[in-house]
């Protein structure tokens, strides 16, 4: 099945952020719309969440920060043109697009790859209402897929982790096993891999984005088998990775022990005391591409149909350096280096298990 893809590079983006700026429209209808920031808008987004909820600190949280960002800009409010609905779990994903849609929201987006099937089944029942999916892809008229390259991201995780650690032991922590998540690991074991191919990396699973403490459970194990770093794309499940990491700093604090968030800087999240378990993050904007397909939508551009793939040549994804205390000068050169050979081509980064292992034999 061939799909159209549609790069979106750094200098697209920013001459995207000009137009989107810009004053007045093409038409009547769209000029009523409003486009000032600040200016109230007749255009109305809203998100569904997948599960985790809308405070999970990763990937829904993130969504829902960017549509935050684009209601502010535009003079809106909570429930005043822009809003979420929050899914516990599979069951919900359909009844909450569907409510979404019969409010009359102009654009709905579906936060995850798991709400694929439901996005399909709504966007086909509504042609008139424009949807947008994030994390995988839907083909159809009314439907924007936003993508990004999570192994690219990934890999130079993996190639900070094995420059840290001490024990030469890393764990990844995944929610559902799945191509998704899978681009993740690969990425992850493919950077420490290419530092060092002796390193030892446990990869396990939760089974679902929202269980914190099956996360918990999965961590210390890791950790008491002497891994020092654990990467985690769990979603709200990762958050018992970063209450493990706290609570063996807590009780040991000479220990060194790391967590690399996912998704958003999750620097906060590894605070305590006067210590911080945050060693970097994989961050995925996927709040700046909520708030700009909005603002491509609310003017009339919404790229109905379109693959839009966000990755480090664009800082759609890229590796946090907020903690300087850990993630040290010759490590960030490191990184910025092999983010250069990925962007030049030199590096082909694995996306499954089968390329991975091709890779690995590479080394």
């Amino acid at each position: 099945m061939k799909k159209r893809k549609f790069l979106l590079f750094f200098a697209v983006i920013a001459s995207f952020s000009m137009v989107l700026a810009a004053c007045g429209t093409s038409n009547d209808k769209e000029a009523d719309k409003g486009s000032e920031k600040g200016e109230s808008t007749d255009y109305s987004a809203a998100i569904v969440t997948d599960e985790g909820g809308v405070d999970d600190k990763s990937f829904n949280q993130s969504s829902w920060e960017g549509l935050k960002a684009w209601g502010e800009e535009h003079g809106l409010s909570k429930g005043n043109g822009f809003d979420y609905a929050q899914s516990s779990d599979e069951s919900d994903y359909l009844p909450n697009l569907t409510r979404m849609t019969k409010e009359g929201y102009d654009l709905i987006f579906g936060v995850g790859f798991l709400l694929q099937d439901s996005i399909t089944k709504v966007a086909k029942q509504n042609p008139e209402t424009n949807y947008a999916i994030v994390d995988t892809v839907v083909e159809a008229p009314n439907v924007a897929s936003l993508t990004f390259a999570e192994h690219e991201g990934s890999f130079l995780a993996g190639v900070a982790a094995a420059m840290k650690t001490k024990t030469n032991k890393l764990g990844f922590i995944g929610g559902v096993d799945s191509d998704l998540i899978n681009k993740f690991e690969a990425g992850f074991v493919a950077g420490a891999k290419s530092v060092n191919p002796a390193i030892e990396i446990d990869i396990q699973y939760v089974g679902n984005f929202s269980s914190a403490a099956d996360g918990k459970l999965i961590a210390t194990r890791m950790y008491n088998d002497d891994a020092d770093i654990i990467y985690h794309a769990a979603g709200a499940a990762g958050n018992g990775v970063f209450a493990q990491a706290k609570d063996i700093k807590q009780n040991d604090p000479e220990r060194d022990i790391w967590v690399i968030g996912v998704d958003r800087d999750q620097h906060e999240e590894g605070k305590i005391g006067d210590h911080n378990v945050t060693f970097t993050s994989m961050v995925k904007r996927v709040d700046l591409s909520v708030q700009k397909v909005s603002n491509m939508g609310l003017e009339g551009d919404f790229l109905g149909g379109k693959i839009l793939e966000f990755g480090l040549s664009d800082d759609g994804v890229f590796l946090a350096k907020t903690n300087e205390d850990a993630i040290t000068d010759e490590i960030v050169s490191a990184v910025d280096d092999w983010k250069e050979k990925i962007i030049k081509g030199d590096v082909d980064v694995p996306q499954t298990r089968d390329e991975l292992k091709t890779f690995e034999e590479s080394l």
